[in-house]
């Protein structure tokens, strides 16, 4: 198996709203048609905060603001492992850019559930609106499809509560 990736994934939030990206623009894109948060891969030499502030201001052309670091995600994807810091931000400034990974669109909070999404993602946005204290959150999947979450080292069910 290859070394684990660590990445950065960020919701800026701004009246009410979370600005989340709608993957479109990239070819065989494991996100393809879903919408996420912004973010990406750490660089040599490169901190968590360094990295989601360079692709914030990277995919999105806003920069300084609050971020706060809500927790840490493990996402197993057949042959993909993946340790991912999840933030929230907002504060921004700037003004908002044309993103070459697809469209960027501020989505109400309640709506988010509605969206083409990761099932997982729908379990940490759930922790994200009770404004859980910062988690652990793993999910595995075979291919899109999700088997199996634990939080913070627990089992949670699968099924809509």
């Amino acid at each position: 198996m290859e070394a684990r990736t660590v990445t950065t994934l960020c919701y800026l939030e701004r009246d009410g709203r979370y600005l989340m990206l709608h993957r479109t623009k990239k070819e065989n894109d494991i996100n393809r048609d879903k919408y996420i948060g912004v973010g990406g891969h750490l660089e040599h030499g490169e901190s968590p905060e360094d990295c989601i502030r360079r692709e914030i201001e990277e995919e999105t052309g806003l920069r300084g603001g609050l971020l706060r670091l809500r927790g840490l995600l493990t996402f197993v994807i057949d042959d993909m492992d993946e340790l991912s810091f999840l933030y929230t931000g907002s504060g921004f400034s700037g003004k908002l850019r044309d993103c070459d990974e697809g469209e960027l669109v501020w989505i109400g909070r309640g709506a988010v559930g509605s969206l083409p999404l990761w099932e997982g993602d729908r379990l940490f946005f759930r922790l994200l609106e009770e404004d859980r204290p910062f988690f652990s959150l793993k999910l595995v999947y075979v291919h899109d499809r999700l088997i199996s979450a634990a939080l913070d080292g627990e089992p949670l069910p699968l099924t809509a509560e």
